[in-house]
């Protein structure tokens, strides 16, 4: 949905290709999945019920094999949101909000905010150097565990959430693939976490 390209440009100049996923029988070949988007939740969950891959990516999940979502990407990895009626994947407790109007800020949120660890991960640790990543969103996902939260963000006067993190589940509300050096490094973690915990073909 919308960013493939940029994500595919983001990992080629880390010198790892990336293999698209059309149907099922494409799994075979991958041993990480990438999940990206922009645009809406409905459409986006329609899209994946076309291609049959929805009951593949929650298996996908249960067998804890690694995936990033990107986006619109981490939305979905929620039960549901408020954008749409359809469910979502799942494979994340709690759902997806808009972001409040009356926090004084634009909606859409688009620009660079800095994120704020909540719980380290393999991409981000509370010693690390602030990062600030491009966001480009209207909603933003509530996880029912705490312990999901990995950062957020300032937005108005409060926080949204900025990156989530569960077991071999990994997702980044903003675009990493936008974000300049930052963007990259953290990308460049992830490639090195899948290294560490096995061969990685994407």
């Amino acid at each position: 949905m919308g960013n493939l390209h940029s994500v595919q440009t983001s990992f080629a100049r880390l010198d790892q290709p990336l293999g698209m996923v059309h149907d099922p029988d494409n799994l075979a070949s991958c041993d990480a999945l990438i999940l990206p988007g922009v645009g809406a939740f409905d459409p986006a969950m329609a899209q994946l019920e076309q291609t049959g891959l929805i009951p593949h990516l929650q298996q996908w999940h249960a067998e804890a094999k690694p995936l990033l979502g990107i986006c619109l990407g981490l939305q979905l990895l929620f039960e549901r949101s408020e954008e749409g009626r359809r469910p979502g994947l799942g494979l994340l407790k709690g759902h997806v909000r808009r972001l409040p109007d009356d926090a004084g800020e634009r909606i859409p949120h688009m620009g660079w905010a800095p994120l704020q660890v909540s719980h380290p991960c393999p991409l981000l640790g509370h010693d690390d150097p602030e990062e600030w990543m491009y966001f480009v969103h209207s909603y933003a996902a509530a996880p029912e565990q705490p312990e999901v939260l990995a950062a957020s963000a300032p937005f108005g006067r409060g926080q949204a959430t900025a990156m989530v993190w569960s077991g071999q589940l990994g997702a980044c509300q903003f675009h990493p693939e936008k974000s300049g050096d930052a963007g990259q490094r953290l990308l460049q973690r992830w490639l090195q976490w899948l290294e560490r915990s096995g061969p990685c073909q994407a």
